[in-house]
């Protein structure tokens, strides 16, 4: 006759084992009704993109197309916003361009604006004077005459290096180089303020003072001092004056701007440096013309 003591000891075990989870009862989380219903979802909630319903925390899919018609609307939103200001750039230079000067020539309003100058912050008693400068080709010089108030922005209209009475030279006028994203060659150690533009064109712009109410010797001062601004391979090719001219850079209808943005986005992204994608976020980058177009 075999033992049975091995067989004897597990069902004693197994016995023991179901006697106790019997009695052990259900087992309950030491956690408050009021805490478990702060965690879970809501079946539905009122926002400014309308009533978003969910089912066990999972969204409808009327909720999740709402979802996502907002964030479209949004980044569309984020690229005309951020993308306004290329056209605003882009509106300047193509003013300069209608009225027949190219990337260096200098337009000034020797006889002061008037009501043809279709410009939203300028005034009528100071001599203006700007440019625009092309990069593409390599640093540019630009001799600036004392007495002035100025400054020189990227495409994007973002600051490169104040001239004038706010920058270096201090209103005593002096040399400038400007040098594009591309170019990787020696700069001058001295003798120079130097700027760097992130894009391949830049908006040069200034300003001079009336004397005795006079707009004469401030267009002279300009025009001596040393030729006014000079091109990579020697002076400038010529002065244009702009007074009494009609041109401007300001979008008359909002109607209009949306197609100015998207154009501006294009025009300064194709002419520039692929570095500047950097400055506009990931959605935008993506799809910049969908997001125009959702407005």
């Amino acid at each position: 006759m075999k033992p049975i003591h091995g067989n004897l000891s597990a069902l004693m075990l197994l016995l023991a084992a179901s006697t106790f989870l019997a009695g052990a009862g259900v087992a309950y989380a030491d956690v408050s009704a009021q805490t478990l219903k702060s965690l879970g979802a809501h079946d539905k909630i009122e926002t400014s993109a309308g009533t978003l319903e969910f089912k066990d925390g999972v969204p409808t899919a009327e909720t999740a197309q709402k979802v996502y018609d907002t964030l479209d609307f949004t980044n569309a939103l984020n690229a005309y916003n951020n993308s306004f200001r290329g056209a605003s750039a882009l509106g300047i230079a193509k003013g300069v361009e209608e009225i027949g000067a190219k990337p260096g020539d200098v337009v000034i309003f020797s006889e002061l604006m008037d009501a043809n100058s279709l410009f939203l912050t300028a005034n009528a008693d100071t001599i203006y004077y700007f440019t625009v400068l092309d990069l593409s080709k390599g640093p540019i010089v630009i001799e600036q005459p004392s007495n002035a108030v100025g400054t020189i922005n990227d495409m994007w209209f973002s600051w490169i290096i104040d001239i004038g009475g706010p920058g270096p030279d201090r209103g005593l006028g002096g040399k400038y180089l400007i040098v594009g994203p591309d170019y990787d060659g020696p700069l001058p150690e001295g003798g120079y303020f130097i700027g760097h533009s992130k894009t391949n064109f830049a908006l040069y712009a200034a300003r001079a003072y009336l004397v005795d109410n006079d707009p004469k010797p401030a267009v002279e001062n300009v025009k001596k001092e040393p030729e006014g601004l000079s091109l990579p391979a020697g002076l400038l090719r010529h002065q244009c004056c702009a007074s009494s001219r009609r041109h401007g850079a300001y979008r008359r209808r909002a109607e209009d701007s949306r197609d100015e943005v998207h154009r501006g986005q294009r025009a300064v992204l194709q002419y520039d440096s692929a570095e500047l994608l950097r400055l506009l976020r990931d959605d935008q980058r993506k799809r910049p013309e969908r997001a125009c177009h959702q407005l």
